[in-house]
């Protein structure tokens, strides 16, 4: 398959009332400016999501469509699209419409202009004004914190689905459930560089959110003590051929 510059992948469950209002923005925001397209993983969904995104398919000749019998997490599903895309970079984004599809070629430009020699991998959205509850907020204010301390990421926000990773990149990360909120800190243990970029964020206009508090907390921390493992553990050589 032809190769194009950008593919951006959207995991989602059970988002009908989001899937026609985000492909519509992401078209708007990339047509005319890069070759792309645009593939949607749904994780099993049990309402209308297939059926709107057959609909808009239809519409936007751009749009894939990757299908899970049934639900594997998101971190699964962003791996589904990316192993499917055809494009150098990805872009991921969050299905509920909280992200802003606009703030994808700003991304792109920062990565695109970076010198070869930089080894600038990922460039992370970064949510300055979170557009969620108190407790939300709080949350993740202190998520954040601790991540940083333990783990040395230097990255002010992990959490935001809005990001810009090289393909190559990421198939080359360790692979495991939850993974997708540890990329700077996987990236950094492969020797690459991270930089993150404000970005808008916006409350949800319909739909339900699939994660809490609770749910990520224990979860959060399990991996978060697996990904310091990993870079305890992390060896990066530098490799030149013989002539």
């Amino acid at each position: 398959m032809e190769n194009m510059d950008l593919s951006v992948v959207v995991p989602v469950y059970n988002e009908a009332e989001n899937i026609e209002s985000l492909v519509e923005e992401i078209v708007a925001a990339l047509e005319g400016r890069m070759d792309y397209e645009i593939i949607y993983v749904d994780d099993g969904s049990r309402d209308a999501t297939p059926h709107r995104l057959q609909t808009m398919r239809g519409k936007h000749p751009v749009l894939r469509t990757l299908c899970h019998a049934e639900s594997c997490g998101q971190s699964t599903a962003v791996r589904s699209g990316v192993k499917a895309a055809r494009g150098e970079w990805i872009a991921t984004l969050d299905g509920d419409g909280q992200n802003d599809p606009a703030d994808i070629p700003a991304l792109y430009d920062v990565a695109r202009t970076a010198a070869p020699d930089e080894r600038l991998w990922l460039v992370a959205g970064w949510r300055r004004e979170r557009r969620d509850s108190w407790l939300k907020k709080l949350s993740s204010r202190i998520a954040n914190g601790v991540r940083r301390r333990i783990l040395r990421d230097a990255t002010p926000d992990t959490g935001c689905g809005l990001k810009l990773i090289r393909r190559e990149v990421f198939l080359d990360l360790p692979y495991f459930d939850h993974m997708h909120r540890f990329l700077p800190a996987l990236v950094l243990r492969a020797g690459g560089r991270v930089r993150s970029v404000p970005v808008n964020h916006r409350p949800r206009q319909a739909g339900v959110s699939k994660y809490g508090v609770w749910n990520r907390l224990w979860v959060g921390i399990v991996d978060l003590f697996g990904v310091g493992w990993l870079q305890r553990r992390a060896r990066v050589p530098q490799v030149t051929e013989v002539p």
